[in-house]
């Protein structure tokens, strides 16, 4: 790979490219890396969703391997990586090695150590303390390995200060660390127009999201069996593992009428754009890009006030506190505590009942949305794979 342009050689490593927020974000920053770098993206297996920019060289260092969740699994594909990966590094003069998520992080981490004239910026997508809670081996590893590797490498940044804060309280990270919030594009001619906000019989609620237990879809649907049917119609967009159990728990509530899985789709906007309101009923996120989607549109939002991203996305980052079974109208959305069906139901009924306040929430969300643009985040990113 021979470089042309005398730009900084830099490399982006990562798992895959498939449809997750880490990817998106990615996505988003390629076409503006490639002005200013000579790029390659390194990923560990072949699932691509988003657009490559032709400028971008494309690595795939496990083309016929398709993913496990099997530590065995994880263990014995890790070290190849690393030597495909180093192998990789040394060969074409890399400046520049930035990583995304923990095993992508780890390989950098010891590329870090190997090589010194490589400047290495890995970043951390999710809370860790709350991601790694249910296994108490992923928990041992984290605790072990963050402090060991990750504080050999430049610098490490999150898109949220409560995720940074984790990090150095409880993982013993203790190299530079910075908030870079994930970006987002913004028209006015694609959002919606909150002078036609109207009163309706039905609320129309969308969540967008792989259905397991960390995303909690399952709240919205109880949320919405303690009203009379024909209040509340849910749409969720995306697969997963509880898919089943959301159906029967439809049925037992007697809903399953008001309930459309829509599966995995590649017109998320336009979903969006067609519904009274969005929910974001997680127990834990990194940054909910989807809720900044939904904001990024005029789509009056809905969010439990979860570590990390919804207080800090629709509230400027101000502490509140919210009574049980109640919610909270901050400054550009509506925050309920995690887990709350009763909280969660006022604050529906509330926007349904109050066209006035979509309006008015449809008009902040998006303005809002504006202070997340591209263009900022990007010389945010830059500045910091510089140095």
């Amino acid at each position: 790979m021979i470089n042309k342009t005398n730009k900084p050689k830099l490399s982006i490593l990562t798992i895959d490219f498939g449809m997750g927020g880490t990817e998106r974000f990615i996505s988003l920053l390629l076409p503006e890396l490639v002005k200013d770098f000579e790029v390659t993206l390194v990923i560990f297996y072949n699932y691509i969703h988003f657009d490559i920019p032709k400028e971008v060289n494309l690595i795939i260092l496990k083309p016929d391997t398709k993913k496990s969740k099997s530590y065995i699994f994880k263990l014995k594909n890790f070290t190849n990586l690393f030597i495909q990966y180093k192998r990789f590094i040394k060969k074409e003069g890399i400046d520049i090695s930035f990583s995304l998520l923990p095993i992508p992080n780890i390989i950098n981490s010891f590329v870090a150590i190997g090589n010194k004239k490589v400047r290495t910026v890995i970043s951390e997508r999710c809370y860790p303390s709350l991601m790694y809670k249910g296994s108490r081996l992923q928990m041992f590893l984290a605790k072990v390995f963050f402090p060991l590797l990750y504080n050999r490498t430049n610098v490490l940044f999150s898109n949220s200060e409560y995720i940074n804060k984790d990090l150095k309280e409880n993982f013993g990270v203790k190299i530079p660390t910075k908030v870079i919030y994930n970006p987002i594009t913004t028209n006015e001619n694609e959002k919606i127009d909150s002078e036609t906000i109207k009163g309706s019989k039905t609320l129309n609620i969308i969540n967008a999201g792989t259905i397991y237990s960390a995303k909690n879809q399952k709240l919205i649907l109880e949320a919405m069996g303690l009203s009379p049917s024909g209040e509340f119609k849910l749409t969720i967009l995306g697969n997963g593992e509880l898919k089943e159990d959301l159906i029967t728990l439809s049925e037992q509530l007697n809903i399953s009428n008001h309930l459309i899985l829509e599966g995995k789709v590649s017109n998320v906007k336009e979903y969006l754009l067609n519904s009274d309101c969005f929910v974001l009923s997680s127990n834990t996120e990194g940054f909910p890009n989807v809720l900044l989607e939904a904001l990024s549109v005029g789509l009056p939002s809905i969010s439990t006030n979860c570590l990390s991203g919804p207080q800090e996305m629709l509230n400027d980052n101000e502490a509140v506190t919210i009574e049980s079974g109640d919610f909270y109208k901050a400054k550009y959305g509506i925050l309920v505590n995690v887990d709350d069906k009763e909280g969660l139901n006022k604050a529906m009924l509330y926007l349904k009942n109050n066209p006035e306040e979509r309006q008015r929430y449809s008009q902040l969300g998006f303005e809002r949305a504006k202070t997340y643009g591209l263009p900022k985040i990007y010389e945010q990113v830059k500045s910091l794979l510089n140095n």
